[in-house]
């Protein structure tokens, strides 16, 4: 499925109304250039489905991970600067693809061909023009 978005605020409906399919389990792939609007769709989705502000949601650059969330937590992974996707499992970062909550991976091109395929989602943002993107979500 292929939406057009024209601004932060139609990403964001986008992302809302993408949430509503997300279960316990699922890993998100989030693919797209830098700025492209990967962490405005985070923001939106954590918002909707744990409540809390987007204010609260940040990308893990420089740590990896963040955890939000307590009754269904959301791991938030960030790999752009991860240089071998063996390192990824290296790290343990796999077990949480196992762990009562859903994976939202940024970057996630960089594991792409090493991740199980089950309950995966992948979300595909590209820039258009100045405030115009193709947001592809695949099943």
């Amino acid at each position: 499925m292929k939406k057009i978005s024209h601004s932060t605020r139609e990403t964001e409906a986008i992302s809302r109304s993408f949430a509503k399919n997300l279960f316990v389990g699922c890993v998100v792939f989030f693919l797209g250039d830098l700025g492209v609007g990967k962490t405005t769709f985070i923001k939106a989705l954590a918002s909707e489905i744990i409540g809390i502000s987007p204010n609260e949601v940040s990308s893990p650059t420089f740590t990896y991970l963040h955890i939000y969330g307590d009754r269904l937590p959301l791991y938030h992974f960030d790999l752009y600067r991860l240089k071998d996707p063996k390192a990824f499992f290296q790290m343990g970062f796999d077990e949480y693809f196992d762990a009562k909550g859903i994976c939202l991976i940024e970057w996630a091109e960089k594991i792409k061909a090493i991740v199980p395929k089950k309950n995966l989602f992948t979300i595909n943002i590209k820039h258009l023009e100045k405030n115009k993107r193709v947001i592809e979500i695949i099943r």
